[in-house]
């Protein structure tokens, strides 16, 4: 990990961008803190650049409750290589959607696994190097989407003990499997109008996962129309798991 950048933002909170080989990421920590700092990794769509604004506001919240935040670039976003595979099922999915015909599995599972295959492993690299670094250290929480990571990642991945899904993303219908063995403490945002998102599936994923304490948010409104007092229930969740 190779730090290239840093400022320090309003509030205080240290905010470090870095690369992990050729992945952008990065990191927002406490201005000051006596001991090592819980992480949360917070979740997306990809797009760094463009979702910067957004991946902020949710840091500083997040580095307010007393955590540090961090995230990585995507595969097939920003500036990193384009894959053609994912790029035609992205254009399937979109024509689907435009004449509202049914989106395929098999699209799904174009759009979705390729990207998952190779994103986890990144994530548990970051993670690697995140907790070498003497400001930070364990539990270690997810939050955001794609929901399809944070169910991969909630099945290997050990040092993750709680994670909050938004449900605004695609699910393979075979990964419904591994949603069965997700035992951590879970809790699931669901936007109930979601233009681009199949409501009966989250559903299903939700009932499927295997996790005894799980609480499903579901609220009226669009992809983009998350009631604000969801980042407070989002703060109480972590405060019980990761303090």
């Amino acid at each position: 990990m190779q730090f290239n950048s840093e400022q320090r933002l309003d509030d205080g909170t240290l905010e470090r961008e870095f690369t992990l080989g050729e992945i952008h990421g990065i990191l927002w920590t406490p201005g000051s803190a006596s001991a090592p700092t819980p992480l949360i990794l917070l979740g997306h769509p990809g797009g760094l650049q463009k979702m910067h604004p957004r991946l902020a506001a949710r840091a500083r919240h997040t580095v307010a409750d007393g955590f540090a935040a961090a995230t990585i670039e995507l595969p097939g976003s920003g500036d990193r290589p384009r894959s053609a595979v994912t790029d035609q099922a992205r254009a399937d999915l979109r024509r689907a959607l435009q004449a509202g015909e049914p989106v395929t599995d098999e699209i799904v599972e174009r759009l979705i696994l390729p990207l998952i295959e190779q994103a986890v492993p990144e994530w548990r690299a970051a993670l690697d190097a995140l907790l070498a670094l003497p400001e930070i250290g364990g539990p270690v929480g997810y939050s955001g989407g794609v929901i399809a990571l944070g169910l991969r990642l909630a099945v290997v991945e050990p040092r993750i003990c709680a994670a909050r899904l938004f449900a605004g993303s695609f699910v393979p219908r075979s990964m419904f499997g591994e949603a069965r063995q997700v035992t951590i403490p879970l809790q699931v945002l669901l936007q109930w109008d979601d233009e681009g998102n199949d409501r009966q599936l989250a559903l299903d994923l939700f009932d499927a996962f295997g996790s005894k304490e799980k609480a499903l948010h579901a609220n009226m409104g669009g992809h983009t129309g998350v009631p604000a007092s969801e980042a407070d229930e989002g703060s109480r969740f972590f405060a019980r798991h990761l303090k």
